[in-house]
């Protein structure tokens, strides 16, 4: 390189040093004290939430199909409510979320929902419309401080789980089953839910099991494939990824006919199995959407703990897989999967301890400011952390993941009620 090219590459060097460097610095800094800013006030916000824990008993014949508590979820929990810049970046309001909650303690088997106070007239009168024969009691919340995996006589398990492949493939869902069908025999009818309420009915005393699914309306945005600026919603996503499927193969035609000269004509040729799944999507971006983060704990006390538990709540979703859609997986998971990951038993007794807490807080889409990224090496080997993995699923995803089964379940020890005891409070709002 001769003298003059060195003396333009130091000109050109020393100018993004001094002004592309710190102009860069500068749009990083205001972007992150806007997050941090964000956090602020949206903590503030949330800080100042009153909830209630609702429990559900239903009777003992429930004729309804999951679709009841699919209308639940969309009449009752689909808050679409506009947030302005003023509120979003100065008050720090929120969209609204639900924790749906199945609970085992001990071997008796519990539905609740927590929801916050502001709408829990709301959310009683939608499932009293639902089902009439249901009781619907307000109660004290069940994980209490008590239980400290990290100093306590207590031991934990847990994990949270996101979808295996791309969000906008569906599960296997009730309709899948044919429980969409009423007129259907209660003893021919397959209920995907039962297997999972039969392992929560078996546990012993001293154990308990929660499964948390935390709820509101798919509020994400995505990046915009091939811009460099927009965002789309996943709706539109999934259009873009049904583009994707189908472009390999697609051909295209020039008409060659007298009349036709010139003209383009497309031509999908898709395999069946590939066709099923356009057809599932469609299906799917058809109803509500929401985003939806699960998580499950396994808790007991260390005298009873047993590791065979755990290895049976990695099998409680296995029944809603299917091999040409999608599927559960675990993530973030308190067990480790060489011993030399945590050697010292540090990290462990920090990320029991932590999905407990989570749990408790039902944090999923508005994280903790320290819990919302990923701590690096070697950082996170004493203060391990993950972001939260939230995932889109429709109305009827949700309810065959969480619905009352009928007489299909017969576990001695999910309660129900023989009839109803009383009438829904007549001021219920409708």
């Amino acid at each position: 390189m001769s003298i003059s090219g060195i003396a333009v590459l130091i000109n050109i060097l020393s100018f993004l040093w001094h002004y592309i460097v710190p102009l860069l610095a500068v749009i990083l800094l205001v972007r992150l004290a806007f997050k941090m800013w964000y956090h602020y006030v949206s903590e503030d916000f949330i800080t100042g939430l009153d909830w209630v824990l609702l429990e559900m008993k239903v009777p003992r014949e429930v004729s309804k199909t999951p679709l009841a508590m699919e209308l639940f979820f969309t009449n009752a929990l689909y808050q679409k409510g506009y947030k302005g810049i003023w509120e979003t970046w100065w008050q720090g309001a929120v969209r609204l979320w639900f924790s749906l909650e199945m609970v085992s303690i001990g071997g008796q088997v519990h539905f609740f929902i927590r929801t916050p106070s502001r709408i829990k007239n709301l959310v009683e009168s939608q499932l009293y419309a639902q089902f009439p024969g249901a009781e619907i009691d307000e109660v004290k919340d069940y994980p209490p401080e008590i239980l400290n995996p990290k100093t306590g006589p207590w031991n934990a398990w847990g994990c949270e789980y996101t979808l295996e492949k791309e969000e906008s493939i569906p599960i296997r869902t009730y309709v899948d089953y044919g429980l969409d069908k009423a007129d259907v025999e209660e003893q021919y009818k397959v209920d995907p839910l039962t297997p999972t309420i039969e392992f929560l009915g078996s546990l012993e005393p001293g154990e308990q099991v929660w499964i948390q699914i935390l709820v509101r309306i798919a509020d994400r945005e995505y990046h915009k494939r091939g811009a460099w600026f927009g965002h789309i919603d996943w709706i539109e996503r999934a259009y873009e990824f049904m583009e994707e499927i189908m472009k390999p193969y697609t051909r295209y035609h020039v008409g060659l006919a007298k009349g036709h000269e010139g003209e383009i004509a497309q031509e999908v040729r898709l395999p069946d199995h590939l066709r099923d799944n356009i057809e599932s999507i469609k299906r799917k971006i058809s109803k509500p959407g929401f985003d939806c983060g699960i998580r499950t704990v396994y808790i007991a006390k260390k005298n009873v703990f047993t590791k065979t538990r755990y290895r049976d709540m990695r099998l409680i979703f296995r029944q809603f897989s299917n091999p040409d859609n999608n599927s559960f997986k675990r993530i973030s998971s308190t067990q480790f999967d060489y011993p030399w990951a945590d050697p010292l038993g540090v990290s462990d007794k920090v990320i029991r301890a932590r999905i407990v807490e989570r749990y408790r807080m039902r944090m999923m889409f508005y994280p903790k400011l320290r819990y919302s990224f990923k701590y690096p090496f070697p950082i996170n080997f004493f203060f391990p952390s993950h972001e939260p993995h939230p995932f889109i699923m429709n109305s009827e995803e949700l309810a065959t993941i969480f619905h009352f089964p009928g007489r299909v379940s017969e576990t001695p020890t999910f309660e129900r009620i023989e009839s109803r005891t009383s009438k829904p409070p007549f001021n219920l709002p409708t």
